[in-house]
């Protein structure tokens, strides 16, 4: 546990005027508050999640470049491959929370994905390096000749998920690590602590786009070894950078009880406290004080508080799924978009179709300080709350402009559609539309800024909402949104490529010029309309954890 993260725990610490109450520093005493975490230390885990980040991209975000190039897979199911592997990686924070928060704490649990992380980016590069491991090149149309043996696709698969198994234990530690190094008890950090939020994911977005611009050059233009080793390399300085801060970390000190057990319990309580006293109040003559010891035997060493604050997250959590279906899309059926458009800049070069993602963190990047230093401080004036709005009003308009940013997708698709018939392309899915790539810029802005607002304000919320030991799993619950979103957009791929294929093209087709991703994006739009209107409703009547917030 993070309560004896390196040395044991001292039977007597020297008491200290600045001394922190639940936090230890790296030899196990009393934290420090003029000596220990806040920027400092914050700004050590910033980096770490920088470099994590340009791996993770490395691989995700042309994942289905991959996987429809050396492996020969069809669109839609490389698209599904992309979402099913996109929501295992969501899933898996789960056991990593698990982990952290009962057994070893975040940071031990960090330095043991890290390693793992490092061990999967390394079977990674080796396979697509070496001759009995790397997919045959093909020269010609594709066959069976040139189509990978199953050993092949297995260990790549392999090495792909246990990229995902190892993400799930370094992802929710690592931001929720970050934010244990902001005290909540003190006004400064406090608001310094909700400022982290949003810096942490502009430096997420800043590895991401690195990533995007430079490293998905290398994959298409110069080796996918290459491409892969980088990741391998930039994993392994994150793992070294976390290193060297742990001398001005804040480590929390857990209770002796699993907190997981703690809840659990509480949710048990919970449910035989309103058992008893429904009971009680149905039976005439009942003993009155019976509801009444069923509720001190549960307030006894268990905060029911805490399990209502659990079961509250639920309606939360799962009108926000349609959110992440929309997610999805960007790093499986824009690229696609994008691979069918005049991408050339001046005479030679050709932008790589995954590098058009690179927009969506720019706009995040440069939108992040605009929101952190311009448009809380105005806000804040009027509503008189630290953040600005509250984190239920943040999410709420990222879901709106989601809903723009399908509706704009919509829009440039039917003009794709329409150059490439006027120009009798229709049946040449391999001859680039005479139409720029700047064309799917607004949609990929419009994107990034969704994410400012919903992104943050989802990782925010999930994190303060839940209780204090339980933060790992807060962060985890909230990936799992994203976790869920790709399977159910996977799902919905599957079950409306096989339904729509049926009277005629697919909305998918392998040949885009003949397929229908306007009337999908459609959908979306009209989905997360209905979804906007089921989440307003239950925002509306949400009670915050903490009083200095308000409900929508």
């Amino acid at each position: 546990m993070d309560s004896s993260p390196l040395l044991p725990f001292p039977t007597s610490p020297s008491p200290s005027a600045s001394a922190m109450v639940g936090f230890v520093d790296y030899r196990g005493r009393a934290a420090s508050r003029s000596s220990s975490g806040r920027w400092t230390a914050a700004l050590f885990i910033i980096g770490v999640e920088i470099a994590e980040r340009f791996a993770y991209y490395g691989i995700s975000s042309n994942l289905i470049t991959y996987l429809t190039g050396p492996l020969h897979e069809s669109t839609a199911a490389a698209a599904a491959a992309v979402n099913t592997w996109s929501g295992v990686s969501s899933m898996l924070p789960l056991a990593g929370a698990f982990v952290a928060d009962s057994y070893f704490g975040r940071y031990k649990t960090i330095l043991f994905a890290s390693l793992l992380y490092i061990l999967a980016l390394g079977l990674l590069t080796l396979s697509s390096m070496l001759p009995s491991l790397r997919p045959p090149k093909c020269s010609i149309d594709v066959g069976k000749a040139c189509s990978p043996n199953h050993f092949q696709t297995g260990f790549f698969y392999f090495a792909i998920y246990l990229v995902a198994l190892a993400q799930g234990g370094h992802k929710p530690c690592t931001q929720a690590f970050g934010a244990d190094q902001f005290d909540e008890k003190d006004p400064d950090e406090s608001i310094s602590r909700s400022s982290f939020f949003n810096w942490w994911y502009c430096g997420l977005c800043l590895g991401a786009a690195v990533t995007i611009i430079i490293l998905n050059y290398v994959q298409d233009n110069i080796s996918w070894a290459l491409g892969f080793g980088i990741p391998f390399i930039a994993m392994g300085l994150a793992l070294i950078l976390f290193l060297l801060g742990t001398k001005t970390y804040r480590f929390y000190q857990m209770e002796g009880e699993s907190p997981f057990l703690r809840i659990g319990k509480s949710l048990v309580a919970l449910v035989k406290s309103r058992m008893v006293s429904s009971h009680a109040s149905s039976v005439e003559g009942a003993d009155p004080h019976r509801s009444k010891f069923a509720k001190d035997e549960a307030a006894n060493g268990i905060q029911i508080e805490e399990a209502e604050g659990v079961l509250q997250l639920v309606p939360i959590w799962a009108t926000c799924l349609i959110y992440a279906v929309v997610f999805a899309q960007s790093s499986t059926f824009f690229t696609k978009q994008g691979s069918t458009l005049d991408r050339r800049i001046g005479s030679s070069f050709q932008v790589p179709p995954a590098a058009l993602q690179s927009f969506i963190s720019i706009s995040i990047v440069a939108f992040i300080p605009i929101y952190d230093r311009i448009l809380v401080p105005i806000s804040r004036r009027f509503s008189r709350i630290p953040t600005g709005i509250t984190q239920l009003q943040r999410i709420g308009i990222g879901m709106i402009l989601s809903i723009i940013s399908m509706a704009v997708a919509a829009i440039v698709e039917v003009r794709r559609l329409k150059t490439a018939k006027e120009y009798g392309l229709i049946d040449q899915p391999k001859t680039t539309i005479p139409m720029s790539l700047w064309w799917l810029v607004p949609q990929y802005i419009l994107y990034g800024i969704t994410e400012v607002f919903i992104m943050v304000g989802l990782q925010e919320f999930f994190y303060d909402q839940v209780p204090d030991a339980l933060r790992s799993l807060g962060l985890a619950l909230y990936l799992t949104i994203f976790g869920i979103g790709n399977f159910i957009s996977s799902f919905a791929i599957a079950v409306i490529d096989k339904s729509t294929s049926k009277t005629g093209d697919s909305w998918f087709s392998d040949n885009l010029n003949r397929a229908h991703l306007d009337y999908f994006y459609w959908l979306l739009a009209g989905l997360s309309t209905v979804g906007l209107i089921i989440y307003l409703y239950f925002a509306r009547s949400y009670a915050y954890k903490k009083k200095q917030n308000t409900p929508v």
